[in-house]
């Protein structure tokens, strides 16, 4: 039996019962809605990291880590390198990205294009294989399940992580939002202790959702406060690059290789005909036809052992 079934909706907490949805699980079901840098738990590689300053503390032999959400960017934003992918390249700032999707951000001096929907990097063909250049990333504010009182942490998901049906306990993280927003009570993400699991089909690292149980009223109110910090809001905010201190995008260097990110690039699988409409269940579609392009394409242990330590670092 999954854990979406054994999570009993009707047996809920007291703060729980005349619940209405937040605007963290609303951004996450696809609903409406420049300091120092951040910790952040990257997926690189398949193996969750914790990362400060831009360099490593500790890795995670675990395959799956427990959170509780905090926050969420209210929009899915929009990343783009120039070089080719390359796990050893040192981090560097991207070359053009978006926090709402739809324009580029207004501190990038030389954008790719006016628009989002207008971009070269926007079309199928640009990146690897059939896939865009320019990739969705969906950003998380967290706390870890076993220290919702600790460091507020970044989590930022590739395309493959946010879009798709999934089915039992093995949800991308918009299907995931959708099933705690049509229960009754409303279950909003911010309520529950939520499992991100690699999935281990996948050819490039994924994540898939699961709530494992209620919070604690101690721990409801934790979170609610560390929604409404700087540190969150922060996390939601700022690219993985901007989080580690990193301010300058990479030289392109003959190579054409590209700094850390959190996904290797894997061919797209071809879908249908697009539609003008984005599906609740896909990735919005990219555009087929592409005008002339006006720009270039540790430690190891156990999680109760590393978990503990993280805000020491």
């Amino acid at each position: 039996m999954s854990n979406i079934t054994l999570f009993n909706s009707a047996k809920v907490p007291a703060f729980v019962a005349n619940a209405e949805l937040s605007e963290t699980t609303l951004a996450l079901a696809g609903g409406p809605s420049s300091g120092p840098g951040v910790k952040r738990v990257s997926i690189k590689g398949g193996v969750f990291r914790l990362v400060a300053g831009g360099k490593e503390i500790a890795n995670i032999e675990d395959r799956h880590l427990d959170v509780i959400v905090v926050k969420a960017a209210p929009k899915v934003s929009r990343i783009f390198y120039a070089g080719k992918y390359d796990k050893d390249a040192p981090g560097a700032a991207p070359d053009c990205w978006s926090n709402d999707g739809d324009t580029p951000d207004k501190s990038i001096k030389d954008p790719q294009a006016s628009t989002c929907t207008k971009c070269p990097q926007n079309i199928a063909g640009s990146g690897n294989g059939n896939s865009r250049a320019c990739r969705y990333q969906q950003r998380l504010a967290v706390v870890l399940a076993n220290n919702p009182e600790g460091d507020v942490l970044q989590v930022t998901l590739p395309a493959t992580s946010i879009f798709g049906k999934g089915e039992g306990d093995k949800l991308p993280l918009q299907a995931y939002a959708r099933w705690a927003a049509t229960q009754t009570p409303p279950v909003n993400l911010d309520m529950v202790v939520t499992r991100m699991k690699f999935d281990t089909t996948a050819e490039s690292p994924k994540l898939v959702f699961a709530p494992q149980r209620w919070l604690t009223p101690d721990e409801y109110e934790t979170v609610k406060d560390k929604a409404t910090g700087v540190e969150a809001q922060r996390a939601v905010l700022m690219t993985p690059a901007a989080a580690d201190g990193v301010s300058k995008p990479a030289p392109l260097l003959i190579e054409g290789k590209r700094p850390d990110a959190e996904e290797e690039e894997a061919p797209k699988p071809k879908k249908k005909a697009a539609a003008p409409a984005v599906s609740e269940d896909e990735e919005p579609e990219v555009r087929k036809a592409a005008p002339k392009a006006d720009a270039v394409p540790a430690k190891k242990g156990k999680l109760a052992d590393i978990v503990a330590d993280w805000d020491d670092e």
